[in-house]
């Protein structure tokens, strides 16, 4: 086990290395950024000016290292659009963020659980064939719909919910079902598959001839196994949903990470770019890294 982690911990590392290369080039995506800076009324003495002061006529290598190395102790630059830490305005956006897609991917992951579970028990049955139907239109589903459609429904036609906001837990309800609906698909389709290969397995067999229950043969004998791969599609699934978080959070008014990364694309702000793309980067790489090592700990098989 010790040897896999290191193995997966080795990988992440280099994983991590060429993320932190693609982020330091996007400085240079949109051009010289000293020009940038300057503007158009700037000479090219300004320009020079500029580039000596970021640090922009050291060799490109040394730009990386040097960046990566502040990068390592927390500073990751000022906005140009904000004038502010870059640091602290992605902790700030990614507190909300992660709080939504949270609390949507073990809503997503309960009903998926339960529906797949509930499925797989009567493949082909009209129960199992309206569950699959609802799994293809959440995957079909695009999610700026659900979200419009979420805010007709429950903000104007019926107003019990707020349509935008972070300020209270009502406000998160809708953004939270709707992150929810789209995670669901993966993670019902993956524990149908393995509830329907594991209770056609003799053991499975064997227990229920014995007179147990069928209720505890799904939840207690079956499911454990078959949920082993759920594990690293509930990781994938949930840093989709972060970074995937920017049309909800744009529908719902929610400031957020999604939302910053807009504003940043829109506003040239490639500092603040750079630090997300980072940040995403990192926390999907974390991500698949806790569950590779979570299924390793759960099967000894896959320490092979």
């Amino acid at each position: 086990m010790l040897k896999l982690a290191l193995r997966r911990i080795g990988a992440a590392a280099l994983l991590v290395l060429f993320v932190s290369l693609v982020s330091f080039g996007l400085l240079f995506a949109a051009g010289d950024p000293a020009t940038a800076l300057v503007g158009q009324a700037g000479t090219a003495h300004d320009v020079q000016r500029a580039r000596e002061l970021l640090g922009m006529n050291q060799p490109l290598y040394v730009q990386y290292f040097d960046w990566a190395a502040k990068a390592l102790r927390g500073d990751l630059g000022v906005s140009l659009r904000f004038d502010q830490p870059v640091l602290g305005m992605i902790l700030k956006s990614f507190r909300i963020t992660f709080l939504i897609g949270g609390y949507a991917m073990v809503v997503a992951t309960v009903i998926a659980i339960v529906l797949g579970v509930l499925a797989a028990r009567r493949p082909g049955s009209l129960f199992d064939q309206m569950v699959l139907m609802l799994s293809i239109t959440a995957q079909s589903m695009p999610t700026f719909c659900l979200a419009l459609f979420g805010v007709i429904v429950f903000a104007v036609r019926f107003p019990v919910l707020p349509p935008s906001g972070s300020e209270s837990w009502r406000h998160l309800v809708m953004p939270i079902f709707v992150l929810a609906f789209f995670a669901i698909p993966a993670v019902l389709k993956l524990t149908r598959a393995g509830m329907i290969d594991v209770l056609s397995k003799d053991y499975v067999r064997t227990v229920r001839a014995m007179g147990v229950g069928e209720s505890r043969i799904l939840f207690r004998y079956a499911l454990r196994n078959a949920l082993l791969p759920t594990v690293g599609v509930a990781a994938a699934q949930f840093g989709f949903l972060l970074s995937g978080s920017i049309v909800v959070e744009s529908v719902f008014a929610i400031y957020g990470a999604g939302r910053l990364a807009l504003d940043s694309v829109l506003g040239g702000d490639i500092p603040l770019l750079q630090a997300l793309v980072l940040s995403f980067s990192l926390v999907y790489i974390v991500l698949t890294l806790a569950a590779d090592l979570v299924m390793a700990w759960l099967d000894p098989r896959l320490r092979t």
